[in-house]
């Protein structure tokens, strides 16, 4: 068959293991999952309530123009709607952004050594040349990322804080370098896990600044919507309308748009997700230290921590009912934060295993 090229070195995105197959292989009656950033606590109940009055208009297609979401977010983030890009997950966003400004061979984009894996498979899949600084501290070199910028630079992926590491770039580091950036190159800021943070956030009003900045966000994370695939982008005007013309009709389905409306008006579900996650992290961090394992201080819903052999520990937490990541990082394994018990039962089964 006469595939394109471009993609024929491709290995697919690989998520975290699945529950039911896990106990099915190995014939596990419990089994708790830390490998895919989610929200521990599940869907708030306003959001299962307005997903149920949903499902009585699951017949007819979704609002292919996600009005109503988009004006809930509109007001929520204080943009106006023409500004705002709907998403099957900030996953599908990136790779929007890059069909519409990557095109050729000789195209480069510039993103940092342990990133998310979707900057190297979009930019691949597209035939476009990626340039990879190596990271400082695990974490963005942005003088690095300057000195890659060339002529036949046509993108920059900026993820913050990032995954796979938990490392996170200060405002005025970021905002020094969007300065720097020649305003013809479109930067992605991949703000995934920013309600963790927990602070006002500025980047919104640097968009007034830096029209070649592009903001991606999901509600995969904080608001718990992970199996319902919705994110967004937050741009000029003009960025997302070029998005838009490349976005499939009805990406976002109708139970999903209802989901992320309802998730915006539940403030206090999403602070009782930053206060278990803030909490998850220390529960972590203090159980890591007193195995004597060496972490990467994470600002994100997850812990990169560094175990003899990877792999092997894995495949030795597996058996002990304990899903986690394997990265990219030598000897690192990233678990994301859950519930205290699952906390405690993972560091429970490291012990065992190491």
């Amino acid at each position: 068959m006469n595939a394109c090229k471009s993609i024929l070195g491709l290995r697919p995105y690989q998520g975290g293991k699945p529950i039911e197959e896990l106990k099915r292989e190995l014939g596990l009656e419990t089994v708790i999952k830390l490998a895919s950033n989610e929200n521990p606590l599940g869907a708030s109940a306003k959001v299962v309530e307005a997903i149920k009055e949903s499902l009585t208009e699951i017949y007819r297609y979704p609002d292919g123009n996600g009005f109503s979401l988009k004006s809930a977010l509109g007001v929520h983030l204080g943009v106006s709607i023409d500004t705002l890009t709907l998403g099957n997950g900030s996953n599908e966003v990136l790779e929007l952004i890059a069909r519409v400004f990557v095109s050729a061979a000789s195209d480069e984009v510039v993103f940092s050594q342990y990133a998310f894996p979707v900057y190297p498979l979009a930019t691949q899949a597209l035939g476009a040349t990626a340039k990879v600084t190596p990271a400082k501290n695990f974490g963005h070199d942005l003088e690095a990322m300057l000195s890659m910028v060339s002529n036949n630079t046509k993108l920059i992926f900026v993820a913050n804080p990032n995954n796979p590491t938990g490392t996170l770039l200060s405002n005025d580091e970021l905002y020094s370098f969007l300065e720097r950036v020649p305003k013809t190159i479109p930067v992605v800021l991949d703000q995934a896990y920013i309600e963790y943070l927990n602070t006002d956030d500025p980047t919104i009003d640097w968009l007034g600044v830096f029209s070649n900045l592009i903001i991606t966000r999901t509600f995969s994370k904080a608001y718990g919507l992970a199996g319902l695939r919705v994110g967004y982008a937050i741009s000029s005007a003009e960025i997302a309308d070029y998005i838009n013309r490349v976005r499939e009709p009805f990406n976002v389905n109708h139970v999903a748009q209802s989901a992320a409306i309802a998730s915006l008006a539940d403030a206090e579900y999403l602070q009782t997700s930053i206060q278990v996650n803030n909490a998850g992290v220390k529960q972590l961090e203090a159980g890591f230290t007193k195995l004597g394992l060496i972490f990467i201080a994470s600002s994100a819903n997850f812990v990169a921590v560094e175990v003899s052999n990877a792999n092997d520990i894995f495949e030795k937490l597996l058996r002990e009912g304990v899903i986690v990541r394997p990265v990219e990082m030598p000897n690192y394994l990233r678990v994301s934060v859950g519930t205290e018990a699952e906390n405690t039962r993972l560091l429970e089964a490291l012990e065992t295993v190491l």
